[in-house]
């Protein structure tokens, strides 16, 4: 899909009550947002118990695999260095440690996305296949979401992000952030009106999903142009992400014909010749992952209306591929 440049529903309030220094709720143990590759809980380590939880976070936070991972090592850090003996909450402890860790990142890097090269894209990150039949749990982690949250202030994402992905009661995420429990109350009121309007709900049912995916995997192969187009609704938008790495458009492309056409174009690029795509879950929903020579290269994620895609996002900066590694 490219080739070498020359140059959540509102969660209900956890039963630990209001007091933001208990260890709050926490994601299941498949948690989409969570890498698969993690070692194995240690009871004797709060840090490695929950790391889950806390990369679940940053991820959520960040929009990236490898910016989040910087975090929970800064984190662990953090943590053997810490006096244990004044952390009464190890979970809750960890939860504040990361989310200013990123919101400390996401301010720094909203200067840098600032002079990104063309569209700015999420880091795509593998999820278990029964993410997506859990439509709240995708929901919190999809690329869509992630997408909006960009549109947030730092703080009203931290907030929004720990109030609809994992449950944290407003006094909990008062605590953590250390504001006042009023301030963040207005906040993720702020902050789920602010999504709710920017974010259109799309179609979820899972077998329309597979099929409009199956039948859209054998258009491209055939390099069927009008199977394509009748895949694509009449406005749907195209971003590419290729972050100057690799040649990608440096604009959104509009249109149903515009679309198919240069999606057909760049698959006929001598450059991407043996490239191919197959059907995986991507940020809890069915996406389509681009490889060659056994190399994973990027990630096709889309959402569905009326049964056609309508909007198509290509992630193929090689710099945002590690969420796609095989050991994830």
């Amino acid at each position: 899909m490219s080739e070498p440049a020359s140059g959540p529903g509102t969660a209900a309030e956890p039963s630990s009550g209001t007091d933001p220094s208990t260890d709050g709720p926490g994601p299941s143990p498949d948690d989409p947002a969570a890498a698969p590759s993690d070692p194995p809980p240690e009871a004797s380590d709060p840090f490695t118990e929950h790391r889950r939880l806390l990369f679940g976070t940053a991820y959520r936070m960040l929009g990236s695999v490898t910016d989040a991972e910087d975090v929970l090592q800064d984190a662990w850090l953090a943590w053997h260095q810490a006096d244990r003996g004044n952390v009464t909450h190890p979970k809750a402890y960890l939860v504040r440690v990361v989310t200013n860790l990123s919101l400390n990142r996401l301010t720094s890097a909203r200067a840098v996305r600032e002079k990104y090269v063309g569209p700015w894209l999420p880091e795509p990150l593998l999820t278990s296949p029964d993410v997506a039949e859990d439509l709240e749990r995708a929901d919190t982690v999809s690329t869509a979401l992630l997408v909006v949250l960009e549109t947030l202030t730092p703080v009203e994402r931290a907030v929004f992000v720990l109030r609809e992905a994992f449950g944290y009661a407003h006094a909990e995420i008062a605590g953590i952030l250390e504001r006042p429990e009023p301030t963040v109350r207005q906040i993720a009121h702020r902050a789920h009106r602010h999504v709710a309007e920017r974010r259109p709900r799309f179609d979820t049912d899972r077998e329309q999903r597979e099929q409009v995916t199956a039948r859209f995997l054998a258009a491209c192969a055939g390099g069927d142009l009008n199977a394509v187009m009748s895949l694509l609704a009449p406005d749907v938008t195209c971003w590419a992400d290729g972050g100057g790495k690799v040649t990608a458009s440096r604009r959104p492309l509009y249109g149903g014909d515009h679309v198919a056409r240069w999606l057909l174009g760049v698959m006929a690029k001598p450059s991407v010749s043996g490239a191919g795509m197959e059907p995986v879950v991507i940020n809890g929903e069915l996406s389509l992952l681009i490889t060659m020579g056994g190399h994973r290269i990027g990630a096709l994620t889309y959402d569905l209306a009326g049964g056609r895609v309508a909007n198509l996002r290509v992630q193929v900066n090689p710099d945002k591929l590690r969420g796609l590694a095989a050991d994830r």
